[in-house]
């Protein structure tokens, strides 16, 4: 009997500790409580070291007047008006605008050099690869100065700019053009145009089951063009033209009105998309290489000329396999646009580290820089795995 209890305590025992959910379980609540710890030293600490320095703590800063000048503006920006939350927004704005022209063109540049790097023709093909190769083991803070010195030496000062009809000036400090000023009655094309892209993608959507349905196709890009470009146009011209332009003039030692985009802008974008795109040229020829070859021996032996081969039947495969990491590059060059204040270019890193240094309140802006930057990678992912799921193969 003594020996039986002994054998169900020891088995009893054995059971419990080599239990996967229990060991899960326990394992997970030491962690949690470890992590907890870590972050309450931590916040105990940052509290007691900024009472040792008679530091003030909270955002209320952000509604106090901001003194330093912007040089990029997306929106109304007054020095000694707006508020230091306000110059934080035209940062990130600056960001967002830098994410998002770069994101377009370095898709395009990074698509166009990987399939080029699979190219037949024997000089297409070496150029691509010279160019990954280069680009791709050079740093890219050391491409945005090259850049930046290369766009900005040549150009002439501001009394000798490079003149076109007296609206387009371009000299050292950027490109100046008119600036439109739009009018209230302005807002009926803006919902014009909203409806025409709506209207658009419900035909669209219409000519696709037509398409299906009866073989034939109905036009689609006409109405496209008619319903996005003709529908805001006609109500602009009906509303009155409510548009007047801000004309650039030189005006002592510079130029002023009108619009203006800094050297610093265009450095940036184009480092950054030369750079990605050599990333992305890789992804693009090895999701294509990862095509059964026997696909395009199957289009060709259709009648289907290269072109449309690559278009309709390797790409649309190779997408599955390209967006996952296309979507690890696109979070790079957004976060890449932080070396802007190296040459410069007012993006959310440079003008937090000003509006740090003039409220002493590092560990708010640190904060606030962390959230924004974590807002746009979730979006970014998110829109990316939607995107993903869309266009993934469906098995039958």
């Amino acid at each position: 009997m003594t020996i039986a209890a002994e054998s169900r305590s020891g088995q009893s025992a054995t059971v419990w500790w080599n239990d996967p959910r229990i060991r899960s379980t326990l394992f997970q609540a030491v962690l949690i409580v470890v992590v907890a710890g870590a972050v309450a030293w931590l916040i105990h600490n940052t509290i007691t070291n900024m009472a040792r320095s008679h530091l003030t703590s909270g955002f209320d800063y952000l509604a106090q007047v901001a003194g330093f000048p912007i040089s990029q503006r997306p929106i109304d920006y007054v020095v000694g008006v707006s508020s230091y939350g306000r110059a934080l927004a035209v940062g990130m704005l600056n960001t967002l605008i830098v994410a998002a022209i770069g994101i377009v063109l370095t898709t395009i540049l990074g698509f166009t050099v990987g399939i080029a790097r699979l190219s037949s023709n024997w000089l297409i093909a070496r150029i691509a690869t010279v160019y990954v190769e280069t680009i791709r083991n050079i740093p890219l803070l050391l491409q945005l100065l090259f850049w930046y010195t290369v766009l900005r030496l040549p150009m002439p000062v501001p009394k000798q700019s490079f003149n076109i009809a007296d609206s387009i000036f371009i000299n050292q400090r950027g490109f100046y053009f008119p600036a439109p000023h739009w009018g209230d009655a302005a807002v009926l094309s803006a919902v014009a145009l909203i409806v025409g892209v709506a209207a658009t993608a419900f035909y669209v959507r219409w000519a696709n089951r037509r398409q299906e349905a009866t073989g034939r196709r109905p036009p689609v890009l006409i109405v496209a063009l008619a319903l996005v470009v003709g529908l805001p146009a006609l109500v602009f011209v009906l509303s009155g033209s409510p548009v007047t332009l801000d004309y650039p003039a030189l005006k002592g030692f510079n130029i002023a009105g009108g619009a203006t985009v800094g050297p610093e802008f265009f450095a940036l974008v184009l480092g950054l998309v030369i750079y990605t795109a050599s990333f992305i040229a890789e992804i693009v020829r090895g999701g294509i290489r990862a095509v059964s070859y026997g696909q395009t021996e199957a289009a060709r032996a259709l009648g289907l000329p290269s072109g449309k081969t690559l278009r309709l039947v390797v790409i649309p495969q190779a997408i599955r396999v390209i967006i996952p990491p296309l979507t690890n590059q696109y979070l790079n060059l957004t976060k890449n646009s932080s070396l802007a204040h190296f040459i410069g270019f007012p993006d959310l890193v440079l003008v937090n580290e000003t509006v740090m240094n003039q409220t002493n309140r590092s560990i708010e802006g640190i904060a606030i820089v962390m959230s924004i930057y974590l807002i746009i990678s979730l979006v970014t992912a998110a829109f990316m795995n939607w995107f993903n799921k869309r266009v993934a193969l469906v098995e039958r």
